[in-house]
């Protein structure tokens, strides 16, 4: 596994490593004890999740303000934009942003630690995504943040207006939304 970083430290890009040949690939898609020797970090998940949206669907930005989650993000098939907002008050990236494209090709992982809104776009005709997380789905502490916040400024690589749900509408902007100490 390669870990690579982005703009925000806590943010990681996990590459795993590929064995591919004429029958298809193989990959260790997670493993705890290389993920904690590499980064430091040693994260027990206790929920898995799966979604499937169409192309130019934008789900997010949505986090838990209790139970916060950690997530460990990728796309079994297709591609998409995903994105990372911190929002720890204490963190010197507070308030930005940072965002990489995640396919079935380029088997790339994302990181999100506890403390940060998380949000995707679907760039290909569908896509499935899975992702793993520290803590349990709280609907009663779930916050969404406006995935089109000018304070923010996301830079989604969409043409038009994204294709987002009745409660992702309704996201509240940045100096609105509920933050992290």
């Amino acid at each position: 596994m390669n870990i690579i970083p982005t703009s925000i430290p806590d943010v990681l890009i996990l590459e795993p490593k590929v064995f591919r040949d004429s029958r298809g690939f193989f990959m260790e898609s997670w493993n705890r004890k290389v993920f904690q020797k590499l980064t430091g970090i040693d994260k027990e998940f206790v929920q898995d999740n799966r979604s499937q949206s169409a192309q130019n669907v934008l789900r997010g930005l949505h986090y838990q303000i209790k139970q916060p989650q950690g997530k460990l993000f990728s796309v079994t098939r297709g591609s998409v934009f995903d994105v990372a907002v911190d929002l720890r008050k204490s963190s010197s990236t507070f308030g930005k942003w940072v965002g990489v494209e995640l396919s079935d090709e380029n088997n790339r992982q994302i990181w999100i630690p506890e403390g940060f809104a998380h949000g995707f776009l679907v760039l290909s005709e569908h896509a499935d995504c899975f992702y793993k997380t520290t803590d349990y789905y709280s609907p009663e502490n779930e916050r969404c943040l406006k995935w089109n916040d000018t304070d923010i400024k996301i830079n989604w690589p969409i043409n038009g207006e994204p294709l987002v749900s009745t409660k992702d509408q309704a996201g509240l902007s940045f100096g609105e939304a509920e933050i992290f100490p």
